[in-house]
């Protein structure tokens, strides 16, 4: 079993991670704002089949990218449920510490590089 990090590590990741929490949240209000289906007035708009294709496209990429911003929020909760426990930068897989370089890139990392490599494959 590795050394756990010391304390000012953690804060610092942990306010890190509070940051990112921040401008997803905010990033996630700006697309649903830019939603094309988010104004009301899209369901009775009769706009030309071009509009429409557009409109539609515009909005899968945006709910695409919500999409992936909530799966990086889910994780960066799950890390502050972790500070929480006492479980932070412990990979959930091989139970190894996991390099305070990689949670410095990614402080929501899950995984140590290793077990990563295994589940990208």
């Amino acid at each position: 079993m590795n050394k756990p990090f010391s304390k000012e590590i953690v804060e610092t990741l942990h306010k890190k991670l509070i940051n990112e929490e921040r401008d997803i949240l905010a990033r996630v209000r700006e697309l649903k704002a830019d939603d094309p289906f988010s104004n009301p007035d899209h369901v009775n708009d009769n706009a030309a089949i071009d509009t429409d294709v557009r409109e539609q496209t515009g909005h899968d990429t945006i709910e695409a990218q919500v999409i992936s911003l909530e799966k990086r929020l889910f994780q960066i909760q799950a890390a502050f449920k972790k500070i929480a426990e006492k479980k932070y930068g412990t990979c959930e897989n091989c139970s190894k510490q996991i390099l305070l370089a990689r949670l410095q890139l990614v402080p929501e990392a899950r995984y140590c590089i290793d077990c990563e490599k295994k589940f990208v494959k």
